[in-house]
């Protein structure tokens, strides 16, 4: 983990405000965080013990609306990578036309040392610490790395014991009898796919021709790679946190994700019904996964995965990043001269928050929607998203990432000049 990841996010800004209209005084307070909060976490351990762990929360602008994003729970959770985090979910929050601004928060713990009644202590304990920081109107938290539906259960239970009254609004990704949205569980993962099909009518792509690797196979990576696999693209690689696996012809996914739901692990097999067979494929380490010989690459695990060290040997034809900022600035530009293009990950991953979105005014309403209404809205919204960006990168000649960012800081310049700049204060007559 770079220390520096919020000063290599900031660079990008940098990039693309040369190519938009806001104003310079907006720049600035983009480039600083609205608040800031570090706590301590204490946990009565299954044993008796007390440990304290240190939590954060920022929320790094709200011009747009409320703010919005994630909570992780990971042993390299630190105040940079949470800026850079929340930095982020406000620009995909205004790239994909949503009004909300950032926010981020996390835990420094490594959860799968946890029992699931120490998990529970630890979700509850970190709300109470940050309860007066979040609100359905302030702050609204969504599960992230590490975290589940069940743990948004846990944070919603909480705050509204605190506040004396059930408040669902506060937290999205929860589970659905507790107020969450149908069709939240694949968001991530569904919004990144939507964007490769209008790369796929963009440029023709027949399915069957196309070969994919997956690196990261959690709930996004899962997701994309099973939506992909039902149109007949051809998942040749995959890997975890353990390490990976190549077949050259393709693998069956649904049986891959069988397993993996079984065994943790990501293990080459077939199954049919409860059999599964072991498949003859090559182990591979996620260095190795990441330069393969594919048209696709999606990197759907941490950041700052493909650096200016690894960048030269990445040998794929386009990157689609469902992981936040898995490739830093450095290695954007490395990428770029080898003709590689990446859809970037305040585009790609968005549908997670989207979703996030139609659920909180599920809660507010009252009124749940099915399904189908569910993924019919976030194909428009990811459709219309994708077609907005390259408009924007056709027209103005960039690339993807920095098309995404100035449709971003164009829709955010017009929120904040709408409360005055310099510019309209000094021509008051």
């Amino acid at each position: 983990m770079s220390e520096n990841i919020f000063e290599d996010a900031i660079s990008r800004l940098d990039k693309a405000c040369k190519e938009s209209d806001i104003y310079p005084e907006a720049i600035e307070q983009l480039k600083h965080p609205k608040q800031v909060l570090e706590v301590s976490v204490p946990v009565r351990m299954d044993d008796g013990s007390l440990k304290v762990f240190k939590g954060f929360r920022i929320r790094h602008m709200d011009f747009r609306g409320p703010t919005k994003g994630g909570i992780r729970f990971h042993p390299n959770v630190n105040r940079e990578e949470v800026l850079a985090l929340a930095f982020w979910m406000s620009f995909k929050c205004a790239v994909v036309g949503i009004p909300y601004g950032g926010a981020k928060g996390g835990v420094c713990v490594d959860p799968k040392s946890l029992s699931r009644l120490e998990l529970e202590r630890l979700s509850r304990s970190y709300v109470e610490r940050i309860a007066d920081f979040i609100g359905p109107d302030l702050d609204i938290p969504a599960p992230d790395v590490y975290t589940n539906a069940m743990v948004m259960g846990w944070m919603m239970d909480e705050y509204s014991m605190i506040r004396r009254k059930r408040t669902p609004s506060v937290i999205t990704g929860k589970p659905i009898p507790l107020g969450g949205s149908l069709g939240r569980d694949d968001a991530t993962g569904r919004g990144a796919y939507y964007c490769i099909k209008e790369m796929e009518k963009e440029n023709a792509w027949n399915p069957k021709e196309i070969t994919v690797s997956v690196q990261g196979f959690g709930n996004a990576g899962q997701h994309v790679a099973r939506l992909l696999f039902a149109d007949g693209y051809k998942i040749v690689g995959i890997s975890d946190s353990q390490g990976g696996i190549f077949l050259e012809e393709g693998f069956d996914v649904p049986s891959i994700i069988q397993m993996k739901e079984e065994s943790k692990q990501v293990k080459a097999v077939y199954c049919k019904g409860s059999v599964c067979e072991t498949i003859d494929a090559k182990h591979i380490s996620n260095q190795e996964l990441l330069e393969l010989d594919v048209d696709i690459l999606i990197p759907s695990a941490l950041e700052n995965q493909i650096t200016a060290e690894n960048a030269p040997k990445i040998r794929a034809k386009t990157i689609v990043e469902v992981a936040n900022g898995p490739v830093n600035s450095e290695a954007d530009s490395i990428l770029l001269e080898h003709g590689i293009e990446i859809i970037p990950d305040i585009l790609a991953n968005a549908g997670g928050v989207v979703v996030s979105y139609y659920e909180w005014l599920q809660n507010r309403s009252g009124q749940y929607w099915q399904e189908e209404q569910v993924h019919q809205k976030l194909r428009e919204t990811m459709s219309d998203s994708f077609q907005k960006v390259l408009t924007m990168q056709k027209r103005k000649h960039l690339d993807m990432r920095t098309a995404a960012y100035v449709c971003a800081l164009d829709a955010i310049g017009e929120s904040i000049a709408a409360g005055g700049t310099m510019e309209y204060f000094t021509n008051m007559i």
